[in-house]
């Protein structure tokens, strides 16, 4: 019975932890924040409840309420034991790795799964974001009609091993519901100056304008940076 009440007030706890300290960010879409952190406070709650009830000796006198526990043995065992880890392990961001491994190199730099959205031209360059030109990009391909447009968007630097020398990738994951689904996008940007000054998985702001390169055979857009600037990893690192 103690077994099961741990196992509740510890998910409670986990729950509630990652709201306060942001880690819910990483890990599922924004949508769903209020809900994760509605129902931490619920199991918290449930798990003091019931604790206290055992404590006064009440809760052995109803055993309906001791079957409407969650299920005694392993499985217990089971949800306390990731709650404890859930405790003492940070989740990480993605990285570079995790992009490169979800199927963006130079070649193919634009969504994994694509999603459909309207063209709009009349839409400010220099407003969309990195996820946003990907987006276009996949409904209309031809790299020409971007040619001399401002870029202002921001993400993490990777180096497929097939990159050149004075190129990187600029990267974002897209969210949908949670970590597990979570894909890159990613376009390149060309600059002058060494890699050193771009470590990889570190955050740039890029401001810079459209122009069209050949990759492997393949024209496709290329960011010419003008600007390349530092940033902290966002609060929020993906895009919807």
């Amino acid at each position: 019975m103690w077994l099961d009440i741990a196992a509740v007030t510890a998910w409670g706890i986990l729950l509630i932890k990652y709201a306060i300290d942001g880690t819910l960010y990483i890990l599922i879409h924004p949508s769903y924040y209020l809900l994760v952190t509605f129902t931490g406070v619920c199991l918290l709650l449930i798990g003091i409840f019931q604790g206290w009830r055992l404590y006064r000796g009440k809760l052995a006198k109803s055993p309906e309420l001791h079957s409407s526990l969650l299920p005694q043995g392993v499985t217990t065992m089971l949800l306390l034991g990731t709650a404890i880890a859930g405790l003492i392990i940070t989740p990480k961001l993605f990285t570079s790795h995790a992009a490169i491994q979800r199927g963006v190199s130079a070649e193919a730099v634009t969504v994994t799964r694509s999603q459909t959205q309207a063209f709009h031209t009349n839409v400010n360059p220099e407003s969309k974001t990195l996820v946003d030109w990907v987006r276009t990009l996949n409904n209309y391909p031809e790299p020409d009609a971007y040619l001399g447009q401002k870029v202002n968007i921001n993400g993490f630097v990777f180096y497929p091993k097939d990159l050149p020398a004075n190129y990187l990738m600029l990267s974002r994951f897209v969210i949908t519901c949670c970590a597990a689904d979570a894909y890159p996008v990613a376009l390149p940007v060309k600059f002058t100056g060494v890699r050193q000054n771009y470590p990889q998985d570190s955050w740039f702001q890029v401001k810079g304008k459209a122009i069209v390169e050949t990759f492997a055979g393949s024209r496709q857009l290329v960011i010419e940076a003008s600007e390349l600037k530092p940033i902290p990893t966002p609060k929020n690192p993906y895009q919807e």
